[in-house]
Formats: structure tokens, C-alpha cells, sequence
């Protein structure tokens, strides 16, 4: 077994902010909590900059938080052997520089070769995580490396102190009113049933408004700027709101129960805090996905799309293992992604869902506890790295 002290991880930006946002998590931590020297190379700086401040979008390369942060401007390029990492990594199966390629056949013992998969909860990703396959013509072989929600798949990307982080915080409501006073929520919305929503712009948005527009007891939704923008606009126009540019950060409205109020796209960091400062959480992608899990809130994932209705199977496998005796939770997800069979009574599932809220939120406590049993990403990865150099 040989020790791994460096990797290179290779992202393109396909969903704007959840593959950016899974590589800049992944490679903060193998950096901090690992001490391996991490180059990331990604093509979309100005994403990366939305939930990174710190990214000069100009620089082809900068040293941020200890990650060297590479431009991947094309497939062109020299590299040399001590060019090379000794893991290199290829996020969901993008094609790394064909000259990188050719020198790692130079490296002595060669690098670890990975394909970070997307997470899936499907059955076949416990067989195929952490299969190899042996390059058609050069001496190089890659092997399939999966996150998943089994002891037989990767496990979940965790910080060390990610639980601890939530649970200080959580437990002290003055830096909880402290933080979204600071996003501009004022004391009647901090007293409200918190909402964050963080979708796709097909979601039925303006549907659920409605809903919550009735509901008995006051919401706040807090949504990022850019999410939902038609659904927003619609609603503070019908709320008759005229402060500032409506759907613009900063603005906000009210109509019967609700308050719907536009964030500014905030950093990793933040984001954590607000899905752990929030009732219920309303996610999308991957990598909010994973966090709003580690948050222990219940929560609706919006699954990327893809061709055939594939995300359904994706999104019913989840649900199996995360909420089988929930029908609310069930439903409400079905219908968020357009995967149910049947016309649904919103208002009613929504009425359920406040109805069994202290049982999903034990229901979330129970779902950290199981998925922490698994390990983390992170260390999981480093550990197999160096069981196959």
C-alpha cells in the first residue's frame, strides 16, 4: 500500500452550481482534513464564483482556501509525469486532457485513476462501485468510484465537524436570528414556519404559493435570487409589492399567510446555515441534496432531469430508503417532479405534512445517524486509493 499525497480532480460544469458545489466541497476537504496537495481544474470559474466569492474568474490559476484552482480552458495542453497527481479524478465521467493522459503512462508507480459517479440509491451502484476498467490501449486503469447511502458504495461527503457546526447552531436561536436578520428577515418572519427553496424552473411553484397563502399558521420562504424568478415575480406583482426591483435580492412580499422573501446567492457556508436554520427545506441537484440531509430537516429533492423520465427511477429508489412510511413526504416529492400517476390534493398532502412534521423530523435525526455509519467520501476515497497503488 502506497500513501497518496497529491490529486487532481477535473470538473465541467453541466448543472450550474452541483458539480462545482460537490468538487469545491470534496477538495476543501481532502486539503483540510487530509493534507493532500489538491489541483482543481474546472471550466466555469463564473459559477464557481457564485458560491466562492473569492474566485478571480480572470486568473488561470489561484491558490484558494489551500486548493490550487486551475482554469480547464479546453483539451489542449503539456503535461509531463511530475505533472501528475497521484489520484487523479474525472467528475461524472468528463474526459480529462488527452496529454494528461499520456503522462501518466510515464509515472512511476502510476496514479490512481477514478470516475466520481453522480450519487444514485439505485441497487446496481453497490455493484459497480469501485470496478475497474482497464484502458483500451495504454497500461492505465480507472476505476468507478460511487457515493451512495450503503457501507457498500462511497458514503456521503461529511466535514468532521459538519455535526457539531449544525448542532451549536441549531441549538442557539440568537445566532439563528442573528444570521437571517443579516439576509434582511425580519422578527415576524423569523416567528413564521421557515421555508427555503432552491429548485429547477419547471417546479410547480406558484402551486404551492397558493397552499401556503392559506395555511393556518404564518411562512416565511426564503428563495435565492434567480430561483424560481417567474413563480416570484408573479406572486409579489399579485402582492402588490413595490420595494426595489421584484425578484431582485432584497426584495420581498406578503400575501395572506405568506412571506416570500429573494436572497442573495450566498456561499457554501451560508447556505448550510440557512437549510439549518429552516422548518423544511426545498432542494435541487446533488449537492444541496447532500446537505440538506446532513441538516436534519425534512426536506423535498427537485432531481436534476433527464431523457426518458430516468430521474424518476432515481427519485422513487431514494424515497424507498429515505421516507418508505411517509406518505406525505412521498407525495409531495412525486408531484414536485412531475412522477405522479394520479391528480394530487395539494392543500391536503401539505395539511398531512404539518400534521407528521415532529415524526419527520425524527425521521431526519435517524436518517444522519444511519448514513454516518458509511463513512465519509472523503476518506473513504483516500483509503482505496491507496489499497490499489
Amino acid at each position: 500500500m502506497t500513501s497518496c499525497t497529491s490529486l487532481a480532480l477535473f470538473c465541467k460544469v453541466v448543472d450550474n452550481f452541483g458539480d462545482i458545489g460537490i468538487c469545491w466541497r470534496l477538495a476543501r476537504q481532502l486539503a483540510h482534513e487530509h493534507g493532500i496537495e489538491v489541483t482543481l481544474w474546472v471550466d466555469d470559474l463564473v459559477s464557481f464564483k457564485r458560491i466562492c466569492p473569492a474566485v478571480d474568474i480572470d486568473l488561470g490559476q489561484q491558490q484558494i482556501n489551500q486548493v490550487t484552482v486551475r482554469h480547464w480552458r479546453n483539451q489542449d495542453g503539456s503535461f509531463a509525469p511530475h505533472d501528475v497527481a497521484d489520484i487523479v479524478i474525472e467528475f461524472f465521467a468528463c474526459d480529462i486532457p488527452p496529454n494528461y493522459i499520456q503522462a501518466m503512462l510515464g509515472c512511476s508507480p502510476k496514479p490512481v485513476w477514478l470516475n466520481l459517479e453522480g450519487l444514485s440509491a439505485e441497487e446496481w451502484v453497490e455493484g459497480c462501485h469501485q470496478l475497474s476498467s482497464p484502458h483500451p490501449s495504454f497500461s492505465l486503469t480507472k476505476y468507478f468510484y460511487f457515493p451512495g447511502f450503503s457501507a457498500k458504495t462511497g458514503g456521503l461527503l461529511l466535514e468532521s465537524d459538519l455535526i457539531e457546526r449544525r448542532d451549536n447552531f441549531q441549538q442557539n436561536t440568537a445566532a439563528q436570528a442573528q444570521f437571517l436578520g443579516q439576509l434582511g428577515a425580519t422578527p415576524s418572519e423569523l416567528n413564521a414556519f421557515k421555508i427555503s427553496l432552491f429548485c429547477y424552473p419547471h417546479a410547480p411553484v406558484s402551486e404551492l404559493f397558493e397552499v401556503w397563502k392559506n395555511s393556518d399558521t404564518p411562512i416565511t420562504c426564503f428563495v435565492p435570487e434567480g430561483v424560481a424568478s417567474d413563480s416570484v415575480k408573479s406572486f409579489m406583482q399579485a402582492a402588490g409589492a413595490n420595494k426595489g426591483n421584484l425578484g431582485s435580492a432584497g426584495s420581498y412580499a406578503n400575501s395572506g399567510a405568506l412571506t416570500v422573501r429573494v436572497l442573495p446567492f450566498i456561499p457554501q457556508e451560508e447556505y448550510d446555515k440557512l437549510l439549518w436554520a429552516c422548518d423544511f427545506n426545498f432542494v435541487r441537484g446533488e449537492d444541496s441534496f447532500v446537505r440538506a440531509q446532513w441538516a436534519g430537516r425534512p426536506f423535498i429533492w427537485h432531481i436534476y432531469p433527464q431523457d426518458n423520465n430516468l430521474h424518476h427511477k432515481k427519485l422513487n429508489a431514494f424515497l424507498q430508503r429515505y421516507s418508505a412510511n411517509s406518505n406525505s413526504i412521498n407525495a409531495l416529492s412525486l408531484y414536485w417532479n412531475e412522477a405522479n400517476s394520479a391528480p394530487l390534493d395539494l392543500p391536503e398532502v401539505w395539511k398531512e405534512l404539518k400534521l407528521a412534521l415532529p415524526k419527520l423530523n425524527q425521521m431526519s435525526t435517524n436518517w444522519v445517524a444511519e448514513m454516518r455509519q458509511n463513512g465519509d467520501l472523503a476518506a473513504n476515497l483516500l483509503k482505496f486509493s491507496a489499497a490499489v497503488r
